[in-house]
């Protein structure tokens, strides 16, 4: 399903280096084993357990994105919120989600939960609830340049309608 709602993937390059590392050590273990196929099964295995990885421990921020996908906004929120929630109390996961997660992503998923929700609450027209959310964003992610821009468009937006 396609989806009209823009989703922006930003990528830590640095964290890739340690991800090709990683690679490289099942692509050594699988030369243990079969000296012919090493590399199609280190593929598989890295693609099977990152895939595994983030269902198992990202499932409200993915329950989040799909709700978001089929412009269900007002139930999108509480899955943010538990997903923001979840990697406050373990912020390791997030901090450290290059090896946690096999995931290669510059955002944190308390940032994009936090910038989702407030993009939800714009949605759906409750501009007080987005502006405080992105407020939030800046105020835990200085640089977060999401939230900088949605905070730009909801300031212009009230000075139009004054």
């Amino acid at each position: 399903m396609s989806s009209k709602i823009p989703i922006v993937r930003q990528i830590k390059w640095v964290s890739l280096a340690f991800q090709l590392f990683i690679i490289s050590l099942i692509m050594l273990a699988w030369y243990q084993f079969n000296k012919t196929y090493f590399t199609l099964f280190a593929a598989l295995t890295y693609l099977i357990l990152s895939k595994l990885l983030r269902r198992l421990i990202t499932i409200e921020h993915r329950k989040g994105m799909i709700k978001v996908k089929s412009e269900d906004y007002n139930s999108t929120i509480i899955h943010f919120k538990n997903s923001y929630e979840f990697f406050k109390n373990n912020n390791w996961i997030d901090k450290y989600r290059f090896l946690t997660l096999l995931s290669s992503g510059r955002m944190s998923y308390r940032e994009m939960a936090l910038n989702n929700i407030a993009f939800c609450y714009g949605q759906i027209g409750n501009g007080n609830l987005s502006k405080e959310y992105y407020e939030k964003t800046l105020k835990e992610f200085p640089q977060n340049t999401m939230a900088k821009a949605g905070l730009k468009l909801l300031n212009s937006m009230i000075k139009k309608s004054t």
